[in-house]
């Protein structure tokens, strides 16, 4: 076993090309050793065949239907409210074709028992309804029994004083109770949703012509639909009409409806022995219900102690096939070809992994191990952890390193926070920032094995990221003397240097302070708060301040071109390169901060605006009083002298050299003699292959790259300027919100106007100033180092190493 390789972050680690030849009875149990392994890219040998040519199509349609079979288990064993847990023991010796036959014995014991479920659900659901008409519609025809009863009596009553006065009375009565003997009444009993009901009942009287009577009661209870299952308010009806057509036409409305409808016995004594035998065959069905509940749980039970490993090997040997449909085999069929990358710091443990897998499958012949040498570009492999993995993907979002670079992600994780600290200094902010950093550190193995939202997981990724810029903004919030947009005098930095005029200080905002002490030791002078130069002295600190961090990041971009022209061993880049441009940014924006720093230590009132600008229309013109050092205006000559000769030393020798190199290299080469057969003729030509040579691209290429580096040094100098304009529009912001909402609150002495005010002023502290501000920030923050910093040195035209590894295969697989 070789010793971990240290983590390199400056690099990509160096990469190999391995050949591997495997015996076709030892390929399954190798290629999963090197999955395990997780340090082995695999090169696809067939890109000409679609998915299904491929030789291990069928194992892998077979593994897929597995992975969706346990994924059916997972679900019911969710829906029964059972959660998967760790075996006590692993099936360490399970065979896939063993598992195979266990999940289609499952699985189809699960439909099964879901069917009848199922059934008995329904039938359940229709029984309690027909349970529910027989009790409600049993009361309308007693109340009805009842009230014909009444009717019959008074009828009677009236019979009998017509019988009284007339002789013919009795004649009329008995005709008309024939009548009414002969017309008998139909009726349609059911249950209908309650959100349907007006409308049922509206057409239901059209329908009939108002040739119906409708009775209906709300249920006290929402009930199980017997075809949908789902719970629902719903009303028992009963329908009385005259008519085999009103009785079509009211079925007809029923079923458009969803009503179901239930026969109804009219004689008393039979709804009672109906009613007493639909209990009974509740009470049997919830018993058999429960039975079946209780067994298709203790299956559940079952299978949730093995699902998450059934799952993940069922993963890891669908992952293994597709990497064998990768290889190519010999015309034999007795062995497997793979080309892969790895590191040559595992070389070591890739060659022991191959002795495992060819000691588990009891191969004959051993793996073939040899090396190549490649003529594609390696992958990119850089090794992070927690920590630098998120300043990782900052730069690879913009593109990955080519292979062994210089990597600008080291850097980043200083300068990346800093400078978005310089946008949002301020170290109230800043506090509450880190409190929301460290919630997410402090609890990241919670928050890890959860499924969060978007913003959530992104934050959570970034936790780090978060916590540097927090204390980086918490450190400038200090330099800048801000608090929620409040000054404070720390005694610790020795008090204030300036003191009023007065003992009032009725004058300090017009006429100013007298600086009577010791300068203020560590950031701005609070003194400076509210006074009426406040805002000129900080554009003026801040903005100079952003050129000269801008111009020194420029000058680490360009001298990380130098470390990778050395690298590369590229001379030309050094000398037509990277000298040039050290020297056009050096005697032009270099220059201007070094006046920058001279104007702060010398207390100079020289115009540095007057003198970049007459360095350029009149460079002969005497300095005056802008003048901050003896024989300036001679060095600013020579400067700008310099500046021009920049320019065509980085635009034209080096396509030259290249041109005359080219033409040298083709004048020397002489003819050899043919090959004794076609393999060294092949070799031969792979070894004279050249990149062709065109002068014109090249040419063009110099001339593109030399005026975008001349133009930006320029706009990109400007672009840091946004680190002055941010940070003000932060401090301003801060300062509206708390002289224009939490300050009169406070000022009027009303505790209600005191709550509201810090309520609003809180709502605008959290969602404008530590919501928008700081995405603003973060974003230009990263436009800085992707445009102005890493455009200077990185290409960034490689590609990501991803290595074949089973803990890297997504949980879930669709």
């Amino acid at each position: 076993m070789g010793s971990e390789p240290v983590m390199d972050l400056f690099r990509s680690e160096e990469m190999q090309l391995m050949q591997l030849i495997i015996p076709a009875e030892a390929a399954h149990d190798t290629i999963s050793y090197l999955g395990e392994l997780g340090l082995v890219q695999f090169k696809d040998m067939n890109p000409d065949k679609s998915p299904f040519q491929r030789t291990y199509a069928n194992q892998v349609k077979r593994c897929g239907e597995m992975a969706r079979k346990l994924r059916y288990l997972r679900e019911q064993s969710l829906k029964a409210g059972i959660l998967p847990t760790n075996p006590r023991t692993l099936d360490k010796d399970l065979d896939m074709d063993d598992l195979e036959i266990k999940l289609n014995d499952l699985e189809a014991e699960l439909l099964e028992m879901n069917g009848n479920a199922e059934k008995l659900l329904k039938t359940r659901n229709e029984l309690t309804e027909l349970k529910l008409v027989l009790e409600k519609a049993g009361s309308f025809f007693s109340s009805a029994q009842m009230g014909a009863a009444e009717y019959q009596r008074e009828i009677v009553r009236v019979s009998s004083v017509r019988e009284s006065s007339s002789m013919d009375s009795p004649l009329l009565l008995e005709q008309e109770m024939a009548s009414d003997s002969t017309k008998r009444l139909g009726f349609v009993t059911g249950l209908v949703p309650l959100s349907k009901v007006l409308t049922f009942e509206r057409l239901l009287f059209r329908a009939t012509r108002g040739n119906m009577f409708l009775k209906q009661e709300v249920v006290d209870e929402p009930v199980l639909d017997p075809g949908t299952g789902e719970e629902v308010e719903k009303v028992v009806f009963v329908v009385f009409f005259a008519g085999e057509r009103a009785r079509t036409k009211i079925m007809r409305i029923c079923e458009a409806f969803g009503a179901n409808r239930y026969p109804f016995p009219e004689e008393p004594s039979r709804q009672r022995q109906m009613l007493a035998e639909v209990r009974g065959r509740l009470t049997e069905l919830q018993t058999a219900i429960d039975a079946g509940n209780r067994h298709r749980d203790n299956v559940l039970n079952g299978i949730s102690v093995y699902v998450d490993r059934w799952t993940s090997l069922v993963r890891n040997e669908k992952a293994v096939y597709h990497v064998l449909n990768q290889l190519s085999i010999d015309v034999t069929r007795k062995c497997l070809v793979a080309e892969a990358w790895c590191p040559t710091s595992a070389l070591v443990k890739v060659q022991e992994a191959l002795e495992r897998g060819m000691a588990a499958s009891n191969a004959a012949v051993s793996t073939i191990f040899h090396t190549l040498r490649a003529r594609e570009a390696p992958p990119t492999f850089f090794r992070t952890n927690k920590f630098t993995s998120a300043f990782q993907e900052i730069v690879d979002a913009y593109g990955v390193a080519r292979y062994q670079e210089a990597n600008p992600g080291v850097f980043s994780i200083m300068t990346f926070p800093f400078l978005f600290a310089i946008m949002f200094g301020d170290w109230g902010h800043g506090t509450l920032m880190l409190l929301a950093a460290l919630w997410l550190v402090l609890n990241e193995k919670k928050l890890g094995s959860q499924k969060l939202d978007d913003i959530t997981e992104m934050a959570f990724a970034g936790r780090y990221v978060i916590l540097l810029m927090s204390i980086f903004s918490i450190y400038t919030g200090f330099i800048y003397n801000e608090f929620f947009s409040l000054a404070f005098d720390f005694s610790l930095f020795g008090g204030t240097a300036y003191h009023c005029r007065t003992p009032d200080c009725h004058d300090s905002g017009t006429a100013g302070l007298i600086k009577d002490g010791a300068t203020y030791l560590f950031g701005v002078d609070p003194a400076w708060k509210g006074s009426r130069t406040e805002l000129p002295f900080l554009n003026s600190l801040k903005m100079k301040m952003s050129i000269i961090l801008g111009v020194t990041q420029m000058f680490a971009g360009i001298i990380l071109s130098f470390y990778n022209a050395q690298f590369f061993k590229k001379p030309l880049n050094i000398w037509y390169e990277f000298i040039p441009q050290m020297l056009f940014l050096g005697s032009l924006f270099g220059y201007l901060s070094m006046l920058i720093i001279l104007k702060w230590v010398s207390g100079s009132q020289a115009d540095l605006y007057h003198v970049m600008i007459y360095m350029f229309l009149n460079p002969v013109e005497p300095m005056g009083d802008n003048a901050l050092f003896w024989g300036q205006g001679t060095v600013q000559i020579v400067l700008l002298v310099i500046a021009l000769i920049s320019v065509p030393w980085m635009l034209l020798p080096k396509p030259l050299i290249l041109r005359a190199q080219h033409i040298e290299k083709m004048a020397g080469r002489t003819y050899h003699a043919l090959p004794a057969n076609d393999g060294e003729a092949g070799a031969h030509g792979e070894e004279e292959e050249e990149e062709e040579f065109e002068f014109g691209e090249v040419m063009v290429h110099q001339m593109i790259h030399c005026i975008e580096f001349v133009l930006g040094a320029v706009s990109n100098t400007a672009s840091y300027l946004r680190l002055w304009a941010l940070s003000l529009a932060h401090a301003q912001l801060s300062a509206v919100f708390y002289e224009r909402v939490l300050e009169p609150a406070i000022a009027s002495g009303n505790p209600l106007a005191i709550l509201i005010g810090s309520l609003v002023f809180a709502a605008a502290t959290v969602g404008v100033l530590l919501l928008m501000e700081t995405l603003s920030a973060f974003l230009h923050a990263l436009r800085l180092h992707w445009v102005e910093f890493m455009n200077k040195f990185y290409v960034g035209d490689g590609y990501k190493f991803e290595p074949f590894a089973f803990k890297a295969l997504p949980d879930e697989e669709d």
